[in-house]
């Protein structure tokens, strides 16, 4: 699985901040309160930036989900065309080996029945 990196827009981590003396920590409650005291607040372009990231996420998410539609459509197609093609070529073949099989079945059957039945002769009847 692929990293997906972050847009440009997305504040990442430059130092990390030490604890001052004399403070106790606190222990970490259940549901961690939002600390508002450091919050800063964004401004209007990365509030619009990060609508149109959001907005960008759901069009290519719908755009993704059609294409998958229509390229499943158009790889059916084309392999059952593919396929058809292969087996108009091959009915000829096709039809050629099986008379070849059915003619030796047949002579086979004929040259046994004919050796079974060599003292008689079958009734001629019109």
């Amino acid at each position: 699985m692929s990293e997906r990196k972050p847009p440009r827009f997305v504040p990442t981590l430059t130092a990390v901040l030490e604890e001052q003396p004399g403070q106790v920590p606190e222990a970490a409650p259940e549901a961690p309160a939002a600390d508002l005291s450091h919050a800063v607040a964004l401004s209007p372009q990365a509030l619009l930036d990060d609508e149109s990231f959001g907005l960008e996420e759901q069009l290519l998410h719908r755009v993704l989900q059609r294409i998958d539609l229509s390229l499943e459509e158009r790889l059916t197609d084309a392999v059952s065309a593919a396929v058809q093609q292969q087996l108009d070529n091959m009915i000829p073949k096709l039809r050629v080996e099986i008379e070849q099989a059915l003619r030796a079945l047949i002579s086979e059957a004929l040259a046994r029945e004919l050796s079974d039945n060599t003292g008689s002769t079958p009734a001629f009847r019109p």
